[in-house]
């Protein structure tokens, strides 16, 4: 396919800032790490005050019933469900790798998984700690939820967004670092030690830059219609148009801004709005209306639309793994994103009535580096499949909730 680009470089002085990052690895004096603070005899590499640093992966699944208000936490490394505070009535679980945000009409419960991991490019820290509740942010359920290692950005449905102090919640505490002035369109992104945001000028949704104190240190003219969606890749922030995506990369204090448009018109009800991905992964995946899946390959700016069948659940693992989608006759499906063609399939996971299709209130499918979950409300159940082996299920998790609300931590 030929694909359109548009690139819009800009630079500023004021986009160079440093961050108080506790994750920072040795040799990297020129940030405030703890190889640049303490000897190497008291503070080892990748310290991280109150967590263990473990050799492996320790993932663990975030569930919920709304109904019930019951939630639990299952370590995948061993098996245990934890028991966790009861949250009733939430309507959407979404994570930043570590913590759990479970969206109610009376307010967004913070969960401390206590599992993530700190990927510095060229090697990665993974830790777990303590499982506990940290409390209750004063937003409702259309909240929007982005953080990295430093603040956490929580946009309401006005468009104001505050600033919360990542540090604190690793304590247990829940504490804003301010409100930034204006109103803005969509999720505020935190990037590179900045936040990417949508100003709307006029009727029209420009992309500004933001410093951690909320001061606009670069607008370009960027702009996007319908402003929806967003995801962070290993290759850059995407954030979803009307007419398809933008890139957004930083490089030596430049950011640059790159269009990736449809290459064709693509009708409302089948744009791209939500993206699923494995976390780091530069291949997204988003609905393309009731019975397609649209595949964005960042590395390669191209849009591929894989026509599937009814779609309950998308996702992937990435580049030369396959696309695996959820249809709602309960099953797991393979598809080759590049022919298009169906590889694989996994017997009926799904208990009950055939599943409405990519609300949020239907199943998910979580991926990591090895495994996919898929998770089974009506059946009380978590399957582990193995999509590098024909979609073999490699293990099955029964519970003692209706797992309606899933997301995985530790990746």
């Amino acid at each position: 396919m030929t694909v359109r680009r548009n690139v819009t470089p800009w630079a500023s002085a004021a986009l160079v800032l440093s961050a108080l990052l506790t994750t920072s690895c040795a040799g990297e004096k020129d940030k405030d790490s703890p190889a640049a603070t303490s000897s190497p005899s008291t503070t080892p590499h990748g310290y991280v005050e109150g967590a263990q640093e473990t050799a492996e992966q320790r993932s663990r699944l975030l569930l919920n019933d709304p109904d019930s208000g019951h939630s639990r936490v299952l370590d995948l490394i061993t098996g245990t469900v934890h028991r966790t505070a009861r949250t009733e009535g939430a309507v959407r679980l979404v994570t930043d790798g570590r913590f759990g945000y479970l969206h109610a009409s009376g307010g967004t419960y913070v969960l401390d998984s206590g599992a993530w991991m700190v990927d510095h490019g060229d090697h990665v820290h993974y830790y777990s700690a303590a499982i506990r509740g940290v409390g209750e942010l004063p937003v409702g359920r259309q909240a929007q939820i982005r953080g990295d290692a430093v603040v956490t950005a929580v946009t309401d449905e006005d468009g104001k967004t505050v600033l919360y102090d990542r540090g604190e919640l690793e304590k247990g505490r829940i504490a804003s670092s301010g409100t930034l002035a204006g109103t803005y369109t969509g999720a505020v992104v935190p990037y590179e030690e900045h936040l990417l945001a949508f100003a709307d000028e006029s009727g029209t949704a420009k992309l500004v830059v933001l410093d951690r104190e909320g001061e606009r240190v670069a607008s370009p003219d960027v702009e996007c219609d319908e402003p929806r969606g967003d995801a962070v890749t290993r290759r850059g922030v995407i954030l979803g148009c009307a007419d398809g995506a933008l890139l957004v990369r930083e490089e030596d204090g430049a950011f640059t801004a790159e269009e990736i448009p449809y290459d064709e018109d693509v009708p409302v009800q089948e744009r791209a709005t939500s993206f699923r991905q494995r976390p780091g992964s530069a291949v997204l995946t988003a609905p393309a209306g009731d019975d397609a899946v649209w595949v964005l390959d960042v590395s390669e700016r191209a849009w591929t639309r894989v026509d599937t069948g009814p779609v309950v659940a998308a996702n992937t693992a990435g580049e030369g793994s396959p696309l695996l989608v959820l249809e709602t006759d309960g099953s797991l499906y393979g598809y080759d994103i590049a022919t298009g063609k169906r590889i694989a399939r996994t017997k009926t996971l799904l208990t009950g009535e055939e599943p409405a299709g990519t609300d949020s209130g239907a199943p998910v499918i979580e991926v990591d580096r090895s495994r996919a979950y898929v998770n089974d409300p009506e059946g009380k159940r978590v399957f582990e499949i193995d999509y590098n082996d024909d979609l073999r299920i490699a293990r099955s998790f029964d519970l003692d909730i209706e797992p309606v609300l899933m997301a995985e931590t530790g990746r």
